[in-house]
């Protein structure tokens, strides 16, 4: 016997209706999390030992704003000479020559291995070892130039020194593991058209391992910019301690890092941005279509019209 309802029957049943799955702890826990978030934000706002007053009258101080642009100086100089350092070091890793391998191994492990506070220190101090500072060419060539360490490390070589040698350890393993995750076979057929190893790193590999290599350079500026602060132990006036300057006077010292935060947060964010964009430009090669930015979207819910 046939189990096969008729024609009469599929039009009188009932039309299936698709109910929603419910999640209540999901509306628990945003609950919770706004109230967290309230609480936090009224403590913040209504509690008068954070100085909010304070903290605007210094925000744009002549003090805080010499050392905001000391801090992006030292950020863009450290992190550029740490890349171009990170990519000689990590061709160097990946050379077939063992001596020169190996001492690109000994300096990522020297530099990654010690604090960048005492190498910042060491820099500063480096008078005590060589009071005397000169290149020439070794042991049997006359000195080409010479000067007193004292005078060629201040402060602003010193912090350069520290920031850029350690960053360069880090950027090699970047720049490294963005080489290795090209294919082979692209290697391989470069050389096979006769391209010289330079030749096929610069025009064949480099460009195909930016899309791995740009997110966690990103991340190291971000970093690079926050580590700046690290400084302020040699006495340079960055912006951390152009705002212990401020309040070594004042006595006003919560204020005062609440201002040098604000700028932290302000600078990291602008990085952040900029990262989404550089990221979004290597992603050509490797997405068809590309996500829509968020200006994009916003333009598309306020016209209605697809980007």
């Amino acid at each position: 016997m046939s189990t096969t309802p008729s024609p009469d029957e599929r039009e009188a049943a009932p039309p299936i209706r698709a109910i929603p799955a419910r999640h209540p702890w999901r509306w628990v826990a945003a609950a919770i999390v706004l109230a967290i978030g309230g609480i936090a934000a009224r403590s913040v706002v209504t509690n008068p030992r954070f100085g909010w007053s304070t903290v605007w009258h210094y925000m744009f101080a002549d003090t805080i704003m010499r050392g905001l642009v000391i801090t992006i100086e030292l950020t863009i100089l450290s992190m550029v000479l740490g890349v171009v350092l990170g990519i000689i070091l990590a061709v160097m890793k990946l050379s077939p020559n063992k001596i020169v391998a190996g001492a690109s191994e000994l300096y990522i492990w020297f530099f990654r291995g010690t604090p960048l506070l005492v190498q910042v220190i060491f820099w500063f101090n480096l008078a005590a070892l060589y009071p005397v500072i000169s290149f020439g060419i070794p042991w049997i060539g006359p000195t080409l130039w010479e000067g007193s360490a004292n005078v060629l490390i201040t402060q602003f070589t010193a912090a350069v020194l520290g920031l850029a040698l350690n960053e360069g350890a880090y950027m090699a393993e970047i720049v490294r593991g963005g080489i290795i995750s090209v294919d082979e076979g692209q290697t391989e057929a470069a050389q096979s058209i006769g391209m010289t190893r330079r030749q096929t790193l610069r025009r064949i590999v480099l460009p195909q391992a930016m899309r791995v290599i740009v997110p966690p350079t990103g991340n190291e500026t971000i970093s690079m910019l926050k580590n700046t602060s690290i400084i302020s132990v040699i006495g340079y006036a960055e912006l951390l301690y152009s705002a212990q300057i401020i309040y070594s006077r004042t006595y006003e010292t919560i204020p005062l890092l609440i201002v040098a935060s604000i700028w932290y947060l302000i600078l990291t964010t602008v990085m952040y941005v900029g990262q989404y964009y550089i990221e979004r430009h290597f992603a050509k090669g490797a997405m068809r279509n590309l996500p829509p930015t968020p200006l994009q979207r916003l333009r598309t819910k306020i016209s209605g019209v697809p980007a």
